[in-house]
């Protein structure tokens, strides 16, 4: 197991793989649609969408956090 200071970062990892993973099924498939070899180039188009993600959700999270902040009202309406 990780230590919890750990946490955000290992959640950011695992978010950014199922979110590429999706996000690049779709585009893949609307692009080519379901041909043989789709796999394939539904990998490759996830892995470069993954190292772009990663690196994107440790910069952009923080900012969400604190924009979500600003939106919410921390006392019961």
């Amino acid at each position: 197991m990780f230590p919890a200071k750990y946490t955000q970062l290992i959640f950011s990892f695992f978010l950014s793989i199922f979110m590429s993973c999706v996000v690049s099924a779709v585009s893949v498939f609307n692009t080519i649609g379901p041909i043989d070899g789709f796999f394939n180039l539904w990998m490759t188009a996830w892995l470069k969408s993954w190292v772009v993600a990663f690196p994107t959700i440790l910069i952009v999270a923080p900012l969400t956090r604190r924009l979500v902040g600003k939106l919410v009202r921390n006392t019961p309406s």
